[in-house]
C-alpha cells in the first residue's frame, strides 16, 4: 500500500472483488455535503459582515436625521434640512431593500443545510448494510428528514415529492402557491 493511501479510498476505476456501487454512492453524497458546507461556511462570513456594515449605516442615517431634525431652523436652512431628510430616507430604503436580499440569502443557506443533513442522512444509511433494507429505517430517515424542514414550501415540497410528483410538478405545486400567496415570501423588518 502506497503511503498515505486510504483503504476507503474509490476502487472504481480499478474494480475488485469488494468493489460497490454503494460505497461509491455514499462516496459521491458524502462529498456533496461537503462541497454545500464550504459554501455555506464561506457565505455565512461574507453575509455576517456586510449584515453588520449595512446595521451600522442604518444606525448613522438615523443619527444625521436625528441631528437635523432637532437643528433649529436658523441653524439649518429648510432647503439644505429637507434635502438631507430626503436622502436620508433613500438610503434607509436602499438598506431595508440590502435587508430583505439577506433574508433571501438566509432561506438559501437553511435549505442549503437541510439538503446537506438529508444527503448526509442518506449516505449513512445507504453505508449501513444492516439498515439498508429496513423499510423502518426509510420511513424513519423520511420523517427526520421532513421534521428537520422549516419552512412550509419545504414541507409541501417532500410531501409532494414523497406522494409521487415528478421533481417539475413539485416545483410547480410550490411556485403556484407562493405566487397566490397560500406560502408567505420573505418578510420585511
Amino acid at each position: 500500500m502506497q503511503e498515505g493511501s486510504n483503504v476507503n479510498a474509490s476502487t472504481a476505476t480499478t474494480p475488485d472483488l469488494d468493489w460497490s456501487q454503494v460505497t461509491e454512492t455514499v462516496r459521491m453524497l458524502n462529498l456533496a455535503v461537503a462541497q454545500i458546507s464550504m459554501a455555506m461556511h464561506e457565505g455565512e462570513d461574507s453575509v455576517g459582515s456586510l449584515s453588520a456594515s449595512f446595521t451600522g449605516m442604518v444606525g448613522h442615517v438615523d443619527d444625521i436625521a436625528a441631528s437635523v431634525t432637532s437643528a433649529e431652523a436658523a441653524t439649518v436652512a429648510e432647503t439644505v434640512r429637507t434635502s438631507v431628510l430626503t436622502h436620508c430616507a433613500e438610503v434607509q430604503g436602499g438598506i431595508q431593500q440590502s435587508i430583505v436580499a439577506f433574508q433571501f440569502y438566509d432561506r438559501l443557506s437553511q435549505r442549503l443545510e437541510h439538503v446537506r443533513f438529508a444527503l448526509d442522512a442518506l449516505a449513512s444509511l445507504v453505508a449501513d448494510r444492516s439498515r439498508l433494507f429496513d423499510p423502518g429505517e426509510w420511513q424513519a430517515l423520511q420523517t427526520s428528514i421532513r421534521a428537520k424542514y422549516s419552512m412550509q414550501e419545504e414541507q409541501d415540497m417532500f410531501d409532494a415529492l414523497h406522494n409521487g410528483a415528478s421533481v417539475d410538478q413539485a416545483l410547480d405545486i410550490i411556485r403556484e402557491r407562493v405566487h397566490s400567496g397560500d406560502i408567505g415570501d420573505v418578510e420585511l423588518f
